[in-house]
């Protein structure tokens, strides 16, 4: 089954049952892949799994962003609202790689760049991003790699 059909399919089950926070987010979802066909003048053949992957990446990381705003302002109804959402859109992605692999991979990638401290940190990530694309979110990779280089 497809991840845009996966997601029609459990709308349904979410509407039938009433979940409306549910309903809502998923309907948001199909909105973020629907705009994105446009974008890419998809919308006769639509997208593929990997780029309605992408979509929900985007979404996800809008909630972590929307979490951490409306925690700094005190607003924490919403925050939680935004972490249901966000647990409900993480379902439709496939499980991040474990840290130590991520390590791992950065390590072969601190090596096989050659660097010496922080301020190769972009060459680091041209070599190792490839190889983790989809499998870690950006902010995880970054910080890992931080923590990495200066102990060099």
């Amino acid at each position: 089954m497809t991840l845009a059909k996966k997601i029609e399919e459990e709308l349904k089950i979410a509407m039938k049952a009433g979940d409306i926070l549910k309903v809502s987010t998923l309907r948001m979802a199909q909105s973020a892949v629907k705009n994105k066909e446009i974008q890419l003048l998809k919308k006769d053949s639509g997208l593929s799994d990997e780029e309605i992957a992408e979509v929900i990446k985007s979404e996800v990381k809008k909630r972590r962003d929307s979490i951490e705003e409306f925690t700094k302002a005190g607003r924490t109804e919403l925050a939680e609202k935004e972490k249901v959402e966000l647990e409900i859109l993480k379902a439709y992605l496939p499980p991040e790689i474990s840290d130590e692999d991520l390590e791992r991979i950065l390590k072969e990638g601190v090596r096989e760049a050659g660097a010496a401290g922080e301020k190769d940190f972009a060459k680091v990530m041209k070599v190792s991003m490839p190889i983790l694309k989809g499998k870690a979110s950006g902010d995880r990779i970054s910080v890992t790699l931080k923590k990495l280089l200066s102990s060099l």
